[in-house]
């Protein structure tokens, strides 16, 4: 009896015929809309999937040539400070009495006092030829 007092009273349920198929029909439409509802998600997901690995790979290709433009960069950088640091050492030469003397003597042909300047021509012949134009005449 003891456990008669703790059971609780379940109400017995009362099983209609038409309501058993009714309720297979909307059970039926109930899995088809979940169905549906899935097959939805998975093709959005799938769409999302290849958005993602779209931008990815436009990423990589991105990263690599920049990277590559980095390196051309660098090599220009590295070239223009070598120029610039070759320019510092011809100003200080310039800026020296021997450094004008120098300029002198080999680009102006020019000499001191007692010294004697000699300048050897070479043939025309023995130069390399240089292209003439003609001049056509009309008249």
């Amino acid at each position: 009896m003891a456990n008669n007092r703790f059971r609780e009273k379940i109400p017995k349920r009362v099983v209609n015929k038409q309501e058993n198929k009714t309720k297979g029909v909307t059970k039926q439409k109930k899995s088809s809309s979940k169905g549906f509802y899935y097959s939805f998600l998975t093709v959005i997901l799938l769409l999302c999937l290849v958005q993602i690995t779209i931008s990815a790979v436009l990423n990589i290709s991105k990263v690599i040539s920049y990277k590559a433009k980095i390196v051309q960069i660098t090599k220009t950088r590295d070239v223009a400070k070598a120029l610039n640091e070759q320019l510092k050492d011809n100003i200080n030469n310039f800026s020296n009495v021997t450094g004008l003397e120098a300029i002198a003597r080999n680009n102006l042909k020019m000499s001191s006092e007692d010294e004697v300047l000699v300048i050897i021509n070479t043939n025309k012949d023995e130069e390399e030829p240089k292209e003439v134009k003609q001049k056509k005449w009309t008249f």
